[in-house]
């Protein structure tokens, strides 16, 4: 091998060793923000599961009256009285 080849050849080493190490930096660069914005994700996912589980609690509770009025009217025969026939006891 010649001097003027060898001197290429190191030259490529060189420059293949500076952009490696700048493809490794860069790497672990993305690696950290797609870590954060995981992190975000997953913080927004627990807030989200928890507004569903009170929504469907406060669907249920809803639920649950409009099932008590419906028996109420339906079955028992019972109305809203209306103004007149509301008396204020006072102790």
């Amino acid at each position: 091998m010649s001097e003027r080849t060898l001197r290429i050849a190191l030259a490529s080493l060189w420059i293949a060793v500076l952009a490696s190490s700048a493809g490794a930096a860069y790497m672990k660069h993305q690696s950290r923000m797609l870590f954060v914005e995981l992190e975000k994700l997953t913080q927004e996912r627990d807030n989200l599961n928890i507004d569903w589980g009170r929504l469907q609690l406060e669907q249920s509770t809803y639920s649950a009256h409009a099932l008590v009025e419906q028996v109420a009217s339906r079955d028992l025969r019972m109305t809203i009285p209306s103004a007149t026939e509301v008396k204020i006891v006072q102790p």
